[in-house]
């Protein structure tokens, strides 16, 4: 399983460009991958995405960086050697989503299968099977990524919002969730609180 993240332009993969891929192996973590890119030709741009991820007007534009196709390729060859190549992650269909309109732009084949395990459903799971409540608000769930975190007893991601922090921690929560143990050794510190 491949722990995903994902920084973009904004969030329709149609006209909306990658900016940078963060991922872990989570049956080898110290396999790790993160590289930017420059945002493609005519890509628009949405402030609200920049303010998130921390990306600017500049570095979205910079030709020193790879193009999101040489991202993409480079992604994949770093996929194939896992073994396991199924997308993980907090929303992982839209960062599934981007790679896959990406590969599509320039012709590349996309190795990854369409099922991913999403890291809300695994958190609300395991709260309805402990008989913990979780939080909701006119009928639809409050759990986003940081109370996620925090109720695996981690601290919020840290911001702006980088694609290898939201995998590093994705891959943490995933760990703590389906096997009650600890990941990584950045997150050593931080007491499971169920076990």
């Amino acid at each position: 399983m491949i722990i995903i993240d994902v920084e973009t332009t904004g969030i329709e993969e149609d006209k909306h460009s990658l900016l940078s891929i963060g991922a872990v192996d989570f049956l080898k973590p110290e396999r790790r991958f993160y590289k930017e890119c420059r945002m493609f030709e005519g890509a628009h741009v949405m402030e609200e995405a920049l303010e998130v991820n921390g990306f600017t007007d500049e570095s979205i534009k910079d030709t020193s960086k790879i193009s999101d196709k040489e991202l993409v390729e480079k992604f994949l060859e770093w996929a194939q050697e896992s073994k396991s190549i199924m997308l993980a992650g907090h929303n992982p269909m839209f960062d599934f989503g981007f790679i896959k309109k990406t590969a599509l732009r320039y012709h590349l084949n996309e190795i990854f299968p369409h099922r991913t395990l999403d890291l809300h459903t695994v958190c609300f799971t395991q709260m309805m099977v402990l008989g913990i409540e979780p939080p909701m608000a006119e009928g639809k769930s409050l759990l986003n990524s940081d109370s996620i975190f925090k109720y695996c007893g981690l601290p919020s991601e840290p911001k702006p919002h980088i694609a290898i922090n939201g995998a590093l921690y994705e891959a943490e929560a995933f760990s703590r969730l389906l096997k009650n143990k600890k990941l990584l050794p950045e997150f050593e510190q931080y007491e499971i609180p169920w076990v």
